[in-house]
């Protein structure tokens, strides 16, 4: 029987021999709650998790009918068993309801207490088919996530799961993903997600596009023959024939040359390509997932990306917001990488993030995302403090930029985060990062010498 029963009861009263035949059937142990009110119902669904709701199709909850409430009901929850109740017996009415989400239809009147036996009966097998639906969607995640626990996306935030759904919706579609985003936002963990939820046969297989120099890159890409060029003193296979049945991930795409990106375009689109220094065309079945932090779209304008490869990524195009946009995964992340930091070496004890920690991260501009994130977290958890990790023990961190304050205040701001970032990808080399930010090595002392003070 059903053990946690709620009645919408706008009367508080008409209402009560339902209630009470209710109380009877489902036995002393059971809970069972009555509320005069939507209001009131929908707030009890969200502390509390019942078994059965029962809702009068005339009285409703006092101002919409018991068919308006339904349907609201049911779609906010797929799966509750809700039972609507009625004064008199009517095929067109129950249709009506069964229609609109009811699980089931109960009359009142004569011989109610029967007829509500009868109806926690039903209910009863119901939950044990939902409760049996769970168990195997428990059990496939299980599998599923046994694989691909690595990959587990972490958030709450609305724009993020929109992101991961449409992952999930591509996954299972043998074209290619473009995934744009800036650096740091996790663009490769994304791709691994859609690797892992393809279900595909064959092995992920990434290469950074930006980390090689162009002729190197195509013989990691393409393969080369022996003899191809001086030191190929054999066959080797690209990343193309190694990810074949499985998922290409080209990372940095937007970094490669117009005449590396003429050269990919083939393979891209037909799956077709020659080893470096070979004749014959070989086939690849890899799924391609390309990303870049780099706006292609000026890049395309400016004519240094191809809009014909362009279009040939872009069978679906995923952008991943950078964690400023999504302020509540800073601390949810922060307790994540604090968690596995900590799991990783037992020896560190009960680590946990002050409040004033939490206030500081969340304060935080990350030009970094989430890799900068987890970076903070990581030398926090490693070095040798107390248990609880204050703002003293994260490092140098600055406000967000839009933190609140005058015009020149919140410029500042800004000025100090971009230099910040900018030394940190250059390793503190000035002159590589005034290159970054496209400023002269004069006018980068300008900014340092100024925030300095």
């Amino acid at each position: 029987m059903a053990s946690r029963v709620v009645v919408l009861d706008p009367t508080e009263s008409e209402l009560a021999p339902l209630v009470e035949h209710l109380r009877r059937a489902a036995g002393g142990d059971a809970v069972l709650r009555v509320v005069s009110d939507a209001e009131g119902l929908d707030e009890l669904l969200t502390t509390w998790e019942p078994e059965l709701v029962v809702i009068d199709l005339a009285l409703g909850d006092g101002e919409h009918d018991g068919l308006e409430v339904l349907e609201r009901l049911r779609a906010s929850d797929e799966e509750l068993p809700i039972v609507v109740a009625a004064s008199r017996g009517d095929v067109d009415v129950a249709k009506k309801a069964v229609a609109a989400g009811a699980t089931d239809f109960l009359v009142r009147g004569d011989r109610l207490g029967d007829r509500v036996s009868t109806q926690l009966a039903k209910v009863r097998r119901v939950l044990r088919l939902i409760d049996d639906k769970r168990a195997l969607a428990r059990e496939n995640l299980v599998h599923r996530d046994a694989a691909a626990e690595r990959y587990r996306i972490v958030t709450r935030s609305p724009a993020m799961l929109d992101v991961v759904r449409a992952a999930e919706r591509v996954a299972k579609v043998p074209r290619p993903v473009l995934v744009l985003g800036e650096r740091g936002t996790g663009k490769e963990l994304l791709a691994h997600a859609i690797h892992a939820a393809s279900g595909v046969r064959g092995p992920f297989v990434a290469i950074n596009c930006a980390a090689f120099a162009e002729p190197l890159l195509e013989s990691e890409l393409f393969g080369h023959e022996r003899g191809a060029y001086t030191g190929a003193d054999r066959r080797v296979p690209g990343k193309f024939e190694l990810a074949s049945e499985g998922t290409l991930f080209l990372d940095e795409i937007g970094n490669t040359t117009l005449a590396f990106q003429r050269k990919i375009l083939r393979a891209v689109e037909y799956g077709t390509f020659v080893r470096v220094g070979g004749h014959v065309e070989l086939r690849s079945r890899a799924r391609i997932v390309a990303a870049t932090n780099t706006d292609l779209a000026h890049a395309m304008r400016e004519g240094a990306f191809l809009a014909d490869l362009y279009d040939r990524l872009a069978f679906e195009i995923l952008r991943i917001p950078p964690l400023r946009d999504r302020p509540d995964d800073v601390e949810l992340l922060a307790h994540h990488f604090l968690d596995r930091f900590v799991a990783e070496v037992p020896a560190l004890g009960a680590r946990r993030l002050s409040s004033r920690a939490l206030e500081a991260l969340r304060a935080h501009a990350f030009p970094g995302n989430v890799r900068e994130l987890k970076n903070v977290i990581e030398r926090a958890v490693y070095r040798d403090g107390p248990d609880e990790i204050g703002p003293e023990h994260l490092g140098e961190l600055h406000p967000r930029s839009d933190a609140g304050g005058t015009f020149h205040e919140r410029i500042e701001r800004l000025e100090r985060e971009l230099i910040a970032d900018a030394l940190r990808r250059a390793d503190h080399v000035q002159a590589d990062a005034a290159k970054l930010l496209g400023l002269t090595y004069d006018q980068l002392r300008h900014y340092v010498r100024k925030h300095r003070r």
